[in-house]
């Protein structure tokens, strides 16, 4: 798993706003349309990871740290915000808004 370990640090770290997804996937559509109803997509990456073959270490990885091994992943500035409802809830509240001005990444 340090390999996938080290992808999914790295992702977070690199990235302001990080979402781990799988192209498939209603609730990740969610989710990427909430933040890209806020935030413009270049401004977010997100990371496909049906097709990598650390797909399931990712996951594994990523029930370490969330305690949700399920997709979507949603991190702001390295912490866990939520998966699609919660993401979808945020915008929807205006909150996922309030809370990229005041990190600055808005």
């Amino acid at each position: 798993m340090s390999s996938a370990k080290a992808k999914v640090d790295a992702a977070i770290k690199g990235n302001r706003v990080m979402i781990f997804s799988k192209s498939y996937c209603p609730y990740c559509a969610k989710a990427k349309r909430a933040v890209a109803s806020v935030l413009p997509k270049e401004k977010f990456n997100v990371m496909e990871i049906e097709n990598d073959p650390e797909c399931n270490a990712i996951q594994d990885y990523l029930l370490s740290i969330t305690n949700g091994r399920s997709v979507p992943r949603v991190f702001i500035d390295g912490v866990f915000v939520g998966g699609g409802d919660e993401t979808d809830a945020l915008a929807r509240s205006g909150k996922l808004e309030v809370m990229l001005k005041e990190k600055g990444i808005l």
